[in-house]
């Protein structure tokens, strides 16, 4: 608990002693926080909403190419269901362990939080790998016409966010088992975990623009 503690001040320079004064004393508090504590929530929340912003734009693009034609997709068949369908399930077991990480960050479990930000980045490898697959089912280059071009951006915006968060659960898990370590890294862990429910729960709808959409 922070202590409050008379602190006599320095005597003036005219040799007279001023009155004590009370002073704060805060070697005891904590050096970082968790949840809406922690200026790093605040960052990752401020990010969510700018990119959720710009997976809307994009996916209000996409409606607005179709309602300008007879025919959807242009000159195409829909993408495969096979691959993006397989990834959605990876990501959507993927938050099984991303809790567990988040969890044992929140208190301060070292061991337990490399192990599942480890089980993490696994799932996410895995992902990125069925990834390229899904890319190839497209039916559709990026260069064809309006639809390819919008499919390939809503896809490539997706992936560019996973590869982002893939590269910072890496580095964080390296941190974890070798150092330098510190206890904010907990509020990384933690932060990192809420952005991955981001990144899934944002691929959700972008899955029924590119794979439902076009078969309605």
């Amino acid at each position: 608990m922070t202590e409050l503690r008379r602190v006599p001040q320095q005597a003036a320079s005219d040799g007279n002693d001023a009155s004590p004064a009370l002073m704060l004393d805060v070697r005891h508090l904590p050096s970082f926080g968790f949840g809406h504590r922690s200026l790093m929530w605040w960052s990752t929340v401020c990010l969510m909403l700018i990119e959720g912003t710009v997976f809307a734009i994009a996916a209000m693009t996409y409606f607005y190419l179709r309602s300008l034609t007879v025919h959807w997709p242009l000159n195409a068949a829909p993408p495969a269901l096979l691959w993006g369908s397989a990834n959605t399930a990876v990501l959507m077991l993927s938050m099984w362990p991303n809790q567990l990480a988040k969890r044992a960050a929140d208190r301060q479990d070292r061991v337990r939080s490399r192990l599942w930000l480890s089980v993490c980045l696994l799932f996410a490898v895995v992902f990125l790998v069925l990834r390229g697959f899904e890319f190839a089912a497209l039916n559709v280059t990026w260069y064809a016409n309006a639809y390819g071009s919008v499919v390939w951006l809503l896809l490539g915006l997706h992936t560019t966010h996973l590869i982002t968060d893939t590269v910072d659960t890496a580095v964080l898990a390296v941190l974890l088992f070798t150092g330098p370590f510190e206890g904010k890294r907990f509020v990384d862990v933690s932060e990192n975990a809420l952005y991955w429910y981001f990144v899934v729960l944002s691929w959700l709808p972008i899955y029924a623009v590119l794979y439902v959409a076009p078969r309605l």
